[in-house]
């Protein structure tokens, strides 16, 4: 990855957080996560960049919202929670979580589904099952709980909801 841009402004974040900017831990269309060390305990934390401030505020405030209802797993699978976040640099701080988790809501909208025409809803669905195979219930139940707080995820693959094997 080649983002000076996305290195600098989570670097900045770090520095005022008191914080060491560690390896990168993934990226993606929304943005780019590393891991952060210093005051989160041995394991440190991650910090996700984002790519614009409409994908960080969306991320933001779901996670906001999963705070607020005091989840941190859906259906025993491990979501991360917020530990601090900069308006100004579209970064989020995070929790780092292992698998199985659920994560990167970037992409979810809160309080009210996608408006996605009937064909591409069941090209979408027809997707996941072939990515999830006999999985794709559980993903289901884990979609329908995270739309019982109002957040809907659209940003569905086995990266972002990973199983413990």
């Amino acid at each position: 990855m080649d983002r000076p841009e996305l290195v600098g402004r989570a670097s900045e974040y770090c520095r005022r957080a008191g914080l060491e900017l560690g390896p990168q831990l993934g990226y993606g269309v929304h943005g780019t996560v590393f891991t952060a060390l210093g005051q989160s305990g041995p394991d440190g934390s991650a910090v996700k960049v984002h790519e614009s401030e409409r994908f960080y505020r969306r991320e933001r405030d779901v996670y906001r919202r999963l705070a607020d209802e005091g989840v941190h797993s859906v259906l025993d699978f491990r979501v991360p929670r917020i530990l601090g976040c900069d308006d100004d640099l579209w970064v989020i701080e995070m929790t780092v979580v292992s698998p199985p988790f659920v994560l990167d809501f970037a992409g979810a909208y809160l309080d009210e589904p996608p408006d996605y025409p009937e064909d591409v809803l069941a090209e979408w669905d027809q997707e996941k099952r072939e990515q999830f195979g006999e999985r794709w219930p559980t993903v289901q139940a884990i979609l329908r709980r995270l739309q019982g707080f109002g957040v809907f995820l659209a940003d569905v693959t086995p990266n972002n909801i990973q199983f413990a094997e």
